[in-house]
């Protein structure tokens, strides 16, 4: 099992729906997070997309202060060119000597890809995220690339250098529309489901599994959800409903009502879960829809002692789940809560430090040919 922990790069908060305690996203407080994530054992860090500060660049930023965390950077399709994100993420991965994971985000917010310039419909956006990554994929094993699509076209491109993961970085996707689903069962290696009752995850597995079984491929799962962890049951519910106590009824309308414009078969199936109603909150047994009343995406969290949490998330990896991506408010204090109590009670995996990799005899060769390693006269 691998747990990771997510940067808030959009600020952080200790209540939803108020600006009390609200911490704004500093390069301090990023480092400050993402040191603690590296030194407690998480399996890596989700740094996600839209209109925050910029993923590539804060990954980048973050390599030299931590040892062994990967970074799970979130990116858009639609918005840089193939070739392009082939060499960002081979360059990170030989820089952060193979630390890198990759999070495709195709994106269901019209209003919000239109800032970026992407005026495609739901199922163009998915069209092109396939051509996307039947361009990314090869390039990144070393194919010379020639390709002409709908939306997509390079001619000769090629990956100069490789990448240290072998063939290529992880690719992580979500998405829960069925076009989503083909690209998932045609190019990605863990597909992200977000945080909803243990049945519906598992009829949305057996669909990917299938998919992928008629690609001539197989899956891996993971899930994306909040989590309140304390040591006592009480003490976690009262922590729940504290984080929601500036939530007002007209904040939860305007949420509601947002939610309802997307795009997205995702936030869609999250808004249902509670209908913008605060009433009956614990959609399953300690699976809590309350974040989801006003933040979009991932809406739920895992509520309880860590016993109680510890079985849920067991029951979710009997499923198929093996990489739970959590978050917590705020994050630098709850990836300590998550840590202390949880990681004791679960078969986590740590991830190595990463070593450097071994200079190649390149370079010294080139020494040797140029002479610099001769006596100069004075």
């Amino acid at each position: 099992m691998e747990v990771f922990w997510y940067l808030p790069t959009q600020g952080d908060e200790r209540y939803l729906g108020t600006t009390i305690g609200r911490r704004p996203a500093t390069y301090p407080y990023m480092q400050q997070i993402a040191q603690a994530v590296d030194k407690l054992g998480y399996g890596g860090m989700l740094i996600g997309t839209g209109q925050k500060q910029d993923t590539w660049i804060v990954a980048s930023s973050l390599i030299s202060v931590t040892e062994r965390l990967r970074f799970l950077v979130a990116f858009r399709p639609a918005i840089m060119s193939p070739s392009l994100a082939v060499r960002m993420a081979a360059t990170f991965d030989q820089i952060s000597n193979g630390r890198i994971i990759l999070n495709v985000v195709t994106g269901g917010d019209t209003k919000e890809l239109a800032k970026d310039g992407i005026f495609l419909n739901h199922d163009q956006r998915y069209q092109l995220t396939d051509e996307f990554l039947t361009i990314w994929r090869s390039l990144m094993q070393g194919d010379e690339v020639t390709f002409n699509g709908h939306h997509l076209k390079v001619e000769g491109a090629k990956l100069q250098f490789p990448p240290v993961q072998k063939p290529y970085p992880t690719l992580y996707f979500g998405g829960s529309s069925d076009a989503a689903l083909q690209v998932a069962a045609k190019h990605i290696d863990v597909y992200l489901t977000w945080g909803e009752p243990p049945a519906q995850v598992a009829q949305k597995i057996a669909k990917v599994r299938r998919l992928a079984a008629e690609q001539g491929r197989t899956v891996r799962f993971g899930i994306r959800m909040h989590v309140i962890v304390r040591e006592t049951t009480q003490q976690a519910w009262d922590a729940a409903n504290e984080l929601i106590q500036y939530v007002d009824d007209e904040t939860i309308a305007a949420a509601h009502q947002r939610f309802a414009q997307s795009e997205s078969e995702g936030q869609r199936r999250m808004a249902q879960l509670h209908n913008g109603s605060r009433q009956n909150l614990e959609i399953s047994p300690n699976l809590w829809a309350g974040v989801g009343l006003v933040r979009g995406g991932a809406g739920t969290a895992l509520v309880g002692d860590a016993d109680t949490v510890a079985a849920r998330m067991l029951e979710y990896a009997d499923l198929g789940i093996d990489t739970f991506v959590f978050s917590g408010y705020p994050h630098l204090e709850e990836a300590y809560q998550v840590a202390e109590l949880l990681f004791p009670r679960l078969p986590v995996q740590t991830p190595a430090i990463a070593l450097p990799q071994q200079v190649t005899s390149t370079f010294s060769e080139f020494v040797t040919k140029t002479d610099l390693l001769k006596p100069q006269p004075v």
